[in-house]
């Protein structure tokens, strides 16, 4: 089956869309990757989005037009990465988070998650039947609707005797614990286990554009932070932060890692004389920190590999961070394993799409803390 996958995240950047061929279910699942590509939002779309995830007041019409926008930003992207190729069999759209709220002592035993650029539009405006809206089943079930990826990863990389963390790297960073196949016949084995370990590029995205006046956007190879040196105690401090004490399962979102969260860090960078290097240097270090020291808290054991994917793995520095972070464990990218790093989350949700046309559950209650299996997604039926 020819499925397209689609999906915006944390940092806004644009939509990343995966044309790929699917056949098998879950353990015999094959996924040929024919086309990736990102798509950047227009300007003021970007903006708005941004905007509202920073907690904008929106009036009913206006969240009407903005979803509708992201919709068609999404089904120009469908259109585009099949030009001159065959027709896709179907879209799995993640849309565009713009706020999620997970389930918690204080909240409620329910979360609520909000991803924008609706399905049915999608759907009518390529004529392809699309699957939207994936995260609503499982916190219905009482997960937290995040992270998704980590049962296409069980399928795509576990490996036989290596234990793995697929660590994406987007906006948000979140880990997939995958114990080698070998072992899973083993009572000692932990299980497959995931969660949001904290901020990816979103704090460093934004302390680039803000300390560059607007005139950079991200760190090309992480070439600036590289520059500085970090803090260590400003990053002791900052892992103290209940996030990342709180057990999995367990997931975040800019409602927290937000331009509230940076304005704090540059204040409390004051009192320590940093430079802009030194600054985006601890950031850094608190991307790469945060999630070697979820590993240390969260995991039975360490992994024998660290496999990287997202935009972040395009940051040489924090890379290089993150293994010194991990030392001996080895730090590599899903490049290396042959699954693309840019893509491999649109491609997920080409899968989850495609799980959901052939009524195969999606999610991982160990990963999500849903009380039971569900099968994700809405059916938007196209014309084709």
């Amino acid at each position: 089956m020819r499925v397209i996958g689609l999906i915006s995240g944390t940092s806004v950047d644009g939509i990343d869309a995966a044309l790929v061929e699917i056949s098998g279910a879950t353990a015999d699942l094959q996924v040929n990757l024919i086309r990736g590509a990102t798509y950047p939002y227009p300007k003021q779309l970007r903006s708005q989005i941004l905007s509202v995830c920073a907690g904008a007041a929106l009036s009913m019409a206006e969240l009407a037009e903005l979803d509708d926008a992201i919709a068609q930003t999404f089904a120009q992207a469908a259109l585009q990465i099949q030009q001159d190729l065959d027709a896709a069999h179907l879209i799995g759209s993640h849309g565009q988070t713009v706020f999620h709220r997970p389930a918690s002592p204080a909240l409620g035993p329910l979360g609520y998650s909000l991803q924008l650029g609706r399905g049915d539009l999608i759907a009518h405006l390529t004529g392809i039947t699309t699957v939207s809206n994936f995260r609503a089943a499982d916190i219905a079930a009482g997960g937290q609707g995040a992270p998704l990826v980590p049962p296409v990863d069980r399928c795509l990389l576990q490996h036989e005797t290596l234990d793995r963390c697929i660590q994406n790297i987007g906006g948000i960073g979140n880990v997939a614990y995958l114990p080698a196949r070998s072992k899973l016949g083993d009572r000692s084995t932990p299980k497959i286990l995931g969660w949001d370990t904290g901020p990816g590029n979103a704090l460093l995205d934004m302390a680039v554009h803000q300390l560059s006046n607007g005139q950079q956007s991200f760190d090309q190879d992480g070439a600036w932070a590289a520059s500085g040196t970090p803090c260590q105690a400003l990053v002791q401090q900052w892992l103290q932060q209940d996030f990342f004490q709180q057990l999995p399962p367990k997931s975040t979102g800019r409602e927290l890692f937000g331009p509230d969260y940076l304005q704090q860090c540059l204040q409390d960078a004051v009192a320590h004389h940093l430079s802009d290097a030194d600054i985006l240097a601890t950031l850094t270090e608190l991307t790469a920190a945060s999630i070697a020291d979820s590993y240390r808290q969260f995991l039975p054991r360490l992994p024998d590999q660290v496999v990287l994917a997202g935009g972040g793995s395009r940051n040489l520095y924090l890379k290089q961070r993150l293994q010194a972070n991990l030392d001996p464990v080895l730090v590599c990218t899903t490049d290396d394993l042959g699954l693309s790093a840019d893509f491999k989350e649109a491609i997920a949700f080409a899968v989850l799409a495609y799980w959901r046309w052939q009524g195969i559950p999606g999610n991982l209650p160990d990963v999500t803390g849903a009380k039971h299996l569900v099968i994700l997604g809405e059916i938007h039926q196209g014309t084709h």
